[in-house]
């Protein structure tokens, strides 16, 4: 098949189950991170926040003038967007005492008032339109957005709901595993389904993260924060290497 101008200037890779796989160990590194530094290292949410900010734009600024897909661009693009997705979610839920409900209502309108934006602007939000530099800052500003929501999510399910994380990761799942059902058996748009699987893996990742690093009297694992984001960094690198994920094709 030949290759048209549009499939060498896509910027995302093909949403395949090891994208997937990709996106739930990124978002749980980006838990395990931004706890290790806002904790571990007490700097605090807000300090956190600010550090993470500057990788992000960086991160952004190279992944959008890149010419063509870089999955080690693309991917630390996203892990980054974790990590201040954490922080941010923990600033406002705790630091500024807005709650997890509060926190998660805030960020769910930001991200609904992201896609409408975009929506409007440019016609579509579907991922494999994503091969300019506007779309591309809509992309990672919605998906920021959808990090931070997510990390509220996760912490409002395991703690204010009292589902603990095995119990908020299994929801999550079970949630994921209906979008994927949905995907094959039901006509329902697959860009919502994309975006809706997107925002729930983050969650995901967040009870995984605290599960893996929270004390065993919270119903953690009590691991190193720095040793739990050194596996996933390594485990991440590894699919990244072994998979090579390719851009998306348009036109889908």
């Amino acid at each position: 098949m030949k290759t048209s101008k549009q499939d060498i200037l896509s910027k995302v890779p093909e949403v395949t189950l090891i994208f997937w796989i990709i996106k739930i160990l990124a978002t749980t590194l980006g838990e395990t991170d931004g706890d290790a530094l806002s904790m571990s290292m007490n700097l605090g949410y807000l300090v956190s926040t600010g550090i993470f900010g500057v990788v992000f734009l960086f991160a952004v600024i190279i992944q959008v003038k890149a010419k063509k897909f870089h999955p080690l661009i693309y991917w630390t693009t996203i892990i980054a967007t974790t990590t201040i997705g954490t922080t941010m979610a923990d600033f406002a839920d705790r630091s500024l005492h807005i709650g997890y409900a509060g926190g998660t209502t805030i960020l769910f309108i930001l991200l609904m008032a992201s896609l409408f934006v975009w929506y409007r602007t440019l016609g579509s939000i579907a991922v494999n339109t994503v091969n300019s530099p506007k779309t591309e800052i809509f992309y990672w500003v919605t998906i920021m957005f959808s990090q931070t929501l997510g990390t509220a999510l996760g912490d409002w399910t395991a703690d204010t709901a009292g589902l603990g994380y095995t119990g908020g990761a299994l929801v999550f799942c079970a949630l994921l595993a209906a979008i994927a059902l949905a995907h094959y058996r039901t006509k329902i748009s697959r860009t919502g389904l994309f975006w809706a699987a997107f925002i729930l893996t983050r969650p995901l990742g967040a009870v995984v993260g605290d599960f893996l690093d929270k004390p065993v009297s919270h119903g953690g694992l009590a691991l190193s924060r720095f040793t739990a984001s050194g596996t996933l960094l390594i485990l991440i690198l590894s699919a990244i290497v072994i998979f090579s994920p390719k851009a998306a094709k348009q036109g889908h």
